[in-house]
This record gives structure tokens, C-alpha cells and sequence, in this order.
């Protein structure tokens, strides 16, 4: 093939990367990556009580809901395409206690908020969250032992089965467990299945990490301080941070014992476990944008620091890109508006 020879202000280059980043229009045919509204779940927090929605200081934009306020949002967020919702209570302290018993009355906010969506959006698929810190007086995510000095395995896991069948007969279509004790998905599936729950998926959090990016979730749901006036120390059922080979060893524990999907979470600063978990596994993998990624960025665009739709749409980009199928994200709403008026 002939060539013409390179002149001092002409490269005589036969691959030009640039050609295929043109203009706008050639980029998005060669796209790789699409982040797309059915791969979003939107979070929501829900509160008993409330006359209006209760703005969560630390997460701008994203508030507590009342139970009817939340049945609005889930109609509203259905039209808009976002077809997921993950709930999150944030309970009454007059109903926690040491055990969180009220995480398994069926009548409790969560169970009668999944009815009133599901007679209101029945395709709406709901995602309902097993573990007990939104429940519990001390704020971790099971029982503790007798001395208090760590959460009890196998007890916490008897509730989070009874947890779990309260959700599925509410109308859950996938439970959620968050809790990091051993042997939970497994025994989750068994109650499920002898309740006649066989339908019901359960979405694991398989890789979940002892996070400092959790702090602003916590405070939406009233767990943060609940032990004294520090934070909650997890770190003997949450992932350690520094372990990739072994946050992948759990997740495929968690898929031998018959989850559906596996998450990881947070998202943005463990892509690295995401796209290892991709290689490793067949099953859907989700990933949770956590809330301390979203006051973040949101932090930073109030400071002008950053371009917010720009520096949200990338953040979502790289997660899809490493291998999520899913995305938890609390952009999922804004990212819908966006994307109805050609933005995104």
C-alpha cells in the first residue's frame, strides 16, 4: 500500500485514535459503555410521622419520606423509568431495642410500605433490606453478646430469616441482606423457600466493607451514633478494606448458598474488587454508590469545584464500565431528569 512520506507538519500516521472521537456523534456510536435508567435503583429513605419530606443534612437533595410521600415517589420514579426501589427506614427510638424485634413485625413501616406500592406501582420491583442496625438500640447490624463486645453470628442470622419471610409476604421482591454474618444468604434462602417464598431473589451484599463512606447513610437512618457518641466500629463483620482476594472468597460463598445477585459496596473506591468479581462470577453483580460518594460530589459542585452532571455521569460511567450490572445510586432520579431532556 503506498504511503506518502511524513513532512515536518505532517505525521505520516496509518492509525489515527482520534479519528473515531470526531464529533459527538461518531463518539456515541463507538461507545463501549452505556449507563442506561434500567440499570438504576434509586434509594429511599422512609420515616414514620412526617408532614413533609425531612431533608438528610449531609446528602443534598435526598430526603426522609413519609410512608404516603414514598408511594408518590415510587409512582413518580416509575414514570421517569427508574423501575427499582431499595427502602431504608429510618425507626422510631421508642421501637428499638437491643435485639431489634421490631424488624420482624409484620405490620412494622417497611412491610406496609412494600403493600402500599405494590397496590400502587405493581411492577415496581421493591428491594427490601435484612439487617438489624435501623432496628437495634446499640446500632449495629445484629445481636450483641452477653458483654456487648461483638455482634453474635448464628443469633443475628435466626432473625434475619424471620426478617426475610416478613419482607417476602409483604410483597419484597428482593430481600436484601447487609448484615456480613456468616451464613445468612443460605439461611435466608431455606426460610424463604419453607414459607412458599420461592420467587422471592435475594440480592446479597457479598463484598461489603468496614467503609468510611457510610457516615451520611447513617445519619439518614439514625444509626450512626447509637451506640455513644463516636462511630460504629463493624470491622468484625464487614469486609477490611486492604482484602481483595478475600472479598471475593466471601462473595462466592454467598453465591454457593443461593444468592441472586451479589453486590459490591461502596462502589467508586473498590472498582478494582468489582471487576474481579465480574471475572469470577456469572450471577448479576450490583454495586451501591454510596452516600458518602454522593455528599462528595455533591460537595464539591456546591464548592465549584467540579462540574456536578459531568462528575456524576462519569462516576456512574466507571462503575458500569467495571463490571456492575446494576447500580444503586441516589443520582438515579436526577440522572432520570437528565436523561429526558437529552443531557446524559
Amino acid at each position: 500500500m503506498h504511503r506518502t512520506m511524513a513532512t515536518p507538519d505532517r505525521l505520516n500516521l496509518p492509525k489515527r485514535m482520534r479519528r473515531l472521537r470526531r464529533t459527538p456523534v461518531i463518539r456515541g456510536l463507538v461507545n463501549e459503555v452505556r449507563v442506561s435508567l434500567d440499570d438504576l435503583i434509586m434509594p429511599m429513605f422512609v420515616k414514620d410521622g412526617l408532614l413533609d419530606p425531612e431533608p438528610v443534612g449531609s446528602m443534598p437533595g435526598i430526603s426522609r419520606l413519609s410512608p404516603d410521600l414514598a408511594v408518590q415517589e415510587c409512582q413518580t420514579l416509575f414514570e421517569m423509568g427508574i423501575k427499582a426501589v431499595a427502602l431504608f427506614p429510618c425507626t422510631e427510638p421508642s421501637v428499638k431495642d437491643p435485639q431489634g424485634s421490631e424488624s420482624v413485625n409484620p405490620d412494622g413501616l417497611i412491610p406496609s410500605l412494600v403493600r402500599a406500592i405494590k397496590a400502587a406501582v405493581p411492577a415496581m420491583v421493591v428491594i427490601c433490606d435484612v439487617a438489624l442496625d435501623p432496628y437495634t438500640s446499640h446500632g449495629h447490624d445484629g445481636v450483641l453478646s452477653k458483654d456487648g463486645g461483638d455482634v453474635e453470628n448464628d443469633a443475628t442470622v435466626a432473625i434475619l430469616r424471620q426478617m426475610a419471610v416478613v419482607l417476602g409476604q409483604a410483597g419484597c421482591d428482593w430481600v436484601a441482606p447487609s448484615d456480613m454474618m456468616d451464613g445468612r444468604v443460605g439461611a435466608i434462602r431455606e426460610a424463604l423457600d419453607d414459607a412458599g417464598l420461592a420467587s422471592v431473589a435475594i440480592l446479597a451484599y457479598s463484598a461489603k466493607f468496614n467503609s468510611a463512606y457510610y457516615g451520611p447513610f447513617r445519619d439518614a437512618i439514625g444509626s450512626k451514633r447509637a451506640a455513644g457518641t463516636g462511630y460504629l466500629d463493624k470491622g468484625t463483620y464487614q469486609l477490611n478494606p486492604a482484602n481483595a482476594r478475600e472479598a471475593i472468597r466471601d462473595a462466592l460463598l454467598d453465591e454457593t448458598e443461593g444468592a441472586d445477585l451479589l453486590m459490591v459496596k461502596p462502589a467508586g473506591a473498590y472498582l478494582d474488587i468489582l471487576s474481579r468479581l465480574r471475572r469470577a462470577s456469572e450471577l448479576p453483580l450490583v454495586a451501591y454508590q454510596v452516600s458518602g460518594e454522593f455528599a462528595q460530589i455533591q460537595a464539591a459542585a456546591q464548592m465549584g469545584w467540579l462540574e456536578l452532571e459531568r462528575t456524576r455521569d462519569e462516576s456512574l460511567l466507571a462503575i458500569k464500565r467495571a463490571g456492575a450490572d446494576l447500580i444503586l445510586t441516589y443520582f438515579a432520579k436526577e440522572y432520570a431528569i437528565a436523561h429526558a431532556a437529552g443531557e446524559s
